[in-house]
């Protein structure tokens, strides 16, 4: 996953062109109805200062009133809450605040709930009870332009966009304005996968300058403005 070490740091040497200082940490608010899912997410995000938990919910009303009256940057929803399902909060976060990053955690690694999520909006999915998650350093690669998905679903992704069948023309023939080369669809599963602009240029040996012209290109013809909405209206063109 990207950037793993670095988001793992101690919060003293975390750079300051970095988004979650300790004066002016990426604020929360977390939707489970597990009191000790809640709990353990809550412990995380408070002992680090570069996160700031502000709000909690245990169901789907109280989250859809609570949202409205508190300020934050990431949202974490769990699927399966009492009243209802995390799906129909992600859209609702995703009207109501724009700006808002989602983070999903849940039990299911299910294909179809994992699609659905990031096609709601979502930029993170974290697997409960999982080794290799962190809530803090999830928020903290959300906020800073990443995503976060657990490896074996990021595995699981991979292995399922190099399944699908090719979208795309590898010819030399001029492609219509709307459609992604081949660069550009290898480079956007990366981006889907959590990879950074440097990760990416890195792994296929090309410039950052390069990857940050494909990805311009990806959200041109894609008539997007950020990764998650390119990543999303791929998948419903069925390009991923």
């Amino acid at each position: 996953m990207p950037n793993q070490h670095l988001l793992a740091m101690d919060p003293h040497l975390w750079p300051h062109d970095m988004v979650g200082q300790e004066g002016q940490p990426v604020r929360v608010f977390v939707v489970d109805d597990d009191c000790h899912a809640r709990r353990v997410i809550a412990q995380g995000l408070m002992a680090d200062s570069r996160t700031l938990l502000v709000g909690q919910a245990a169901n789907l009303r109280e989250a859809r009133k609570n949202i409205r009256q508190q300020e934050f940057d990431v949202l974490i929803v769990d699927l399966n809450l009492g009243d209802g399902e995390g799906l129909e909060l992600l859209e609702f976060a995703r009207n109501l605040y724009p700006s808002v990053l989602s983070i999903v955690v849940s039990v299911t690694e299910r294909d179809d709930k994992v699609l659905q999520a990031f096609e709601r909006g979502a930029v993170g999915y974290l697997l409960k009870n999982s080794w290799f998650d962190d809530y803090p350093q999830a928020v903290l690669q959300v906020a800073n332009g990443g995503a976060s998905i657990t490896p074996v679903l990021a595995r699981k992704l991979l292995s399922h966009l190099g399944k699908a069948p090719a979208k795309f023309s590898l010819s030399e023939e001029p492609l219509p304005d709307d459609q992604l080369s081949a660069r550009e669809c290898e480079i956007l599963k990366m981006i889907a996968c959590g990879y950074t602009g440097p990760e990416v240029a890195s792994f296929l040996k090309i410039s950052a300058l390069t990857v940050n012209t494909h990805i311009k290109n990806i959200y041109r013809k894609l008539q997007t403005h950020t990764r998650a909405q390119a990543v999303r209206a791929a998948s419903l063109k069925g390009w991923l």
